[in-house]
């Protein structure tokens, strides 16, 4: 993997991982990856090749610009490989705090050009104050999301992250279908009083 330009995707498909073939959707499989490169920083190039798609789409959704994305996607990876040793397994999917990572880095990047930008006569486009308060919202909700009951927020993954429908989620969990749908209800109802500032 570079540290810096573009993000160094092989040619090649590598070798499968235990979590490719279980699919992206199984925590204990993607534990172990991370676990592995905290052992190891060679085996990060699993968990990169797992990302790499979700982290680009993410920050190309926001930067419109290729090349743009294509630094900061591999800023995000330097940025996770360098602090993976103090990351901690809650449960909540890898990808969340790859996405916290790079939430930030085009908050940053977003920061660092209005300060270079030269003073014009022409206002700045607001777009570019509302696409950092989208961003920072997602990055507050991410972190809310995690703090969760863990059946709340195994539902909240299933449904939202996974995009799983209610008979699939109810399955997964070995719940009723009216169980997930109260479940989902409680967990909304709780985030939206703490995006609201009011308590749960």
């Amino acid at each position: 993997m570079k540290a810096t330009g573009r993000p160094g995707r092989k040619t090649a498909s590598p070798k499968s991982t235990p979590l490719q073939k279980a699919g992206a959707n199984a925590p204990a499989e993607e534990r172990l990856l991370v676990e592995a490169a905290q052992s190891d920083p060679a085996r990060f190039d699993a968990l990169y090749e797992l990302h790499f798609e979700r982290v680009y789409g993410f920050i190309a959704g926001r930067v419109h610009d290729r090349a743009s994305a294509e630094d900061l996607t591999s800023e995000v990876f330097y940025k996770a490989l360098a602090n993976l040793k103090s990351y901690e397994w809650r449960g909540v999917p890898f990808a969340a705090w790859l996405l916290r990572i790079a939430a930030n880095a085009v908050i940053d990047r977003s920061q660092r050009a209005f300060r270079e930008q030269p003073m014009a006569e022409d206002p700045p486009d607001p777009g570019v104050h509302l696409d950092i308060r989208a961003i920072e919202y997602r990055a507050r909700l991410f972190r809310l999301v995690g703090q969760l009951p863990e059946t709340q927020r195994r539902v909240v993954h299933e449904r939202f992250v996974d995009q799983r429908s209610i008979r699939e989620t109810a399955q997964r969990l070995g719940k009723s279908e009216g169980a997930i749908k109260q479940l989902q209800l409680r967990a909304l109802e709780r985030l939206r009083a703490q995006m609201e500032g009011r308590h749960a």
